[in-house]
């Protein structure tokens, strides 16, 4: 059985997640599956299908090299009066989409002080 039959299910899984640049080939008796994926979520699905096939992580004959696509995104200065739902509301993101974009800035959803720079993710 060759490697890319032992992990047909984790590269099916990557063509239906649509890893972007998908590359899979075998060379010394190690499949190669190298890609960029769209979340942190895709990526980690792949990991737990890997997980399945080899449970122990002990073959040592797959190398995965999946990044995870930055989303693109434009900045913003809260000004006074500002509340996430408002700059949500102006750039058309909800104000969750906000808060989890810039958790590094903001510790509360419902405190935001005039003058922190946050990034509005584009959709």
């Amino acid at each position: 059985m060759s490697l890319k039959d032992k992990y047909k299910e984790l590269t099916d899984l990557a063509s239906n997640l649509g890893i972007a640049d998908l590359q899979v080939r075998e060379q010394d008796n190690v499949l190669y599956v190298d890609g960029t994926a769209k979340s942190a979520d895709d990526k980690e699905k792949l990991w737990n299908a890997y997980g399945k096939i080899d449970p122990d992580f002990r073959s040592a004959d797959v190398v995965m090299n999946i990044e995870v696509a930055e989303r693109a995104s434009t900045e913003y200065t809260v000004v006074s009066g500002d509340s996430l739902s408002k700059i949500g509301k102006a750039h058309g993101v909800s104000w969750q989409a906000i808060y989890e974009a810039n958790k590094d800035v903001v510790k509360n959803p419902d405190v935001i002080q005039p003058g922190w720079k946050l990034k509005i993710p584009t959709v």
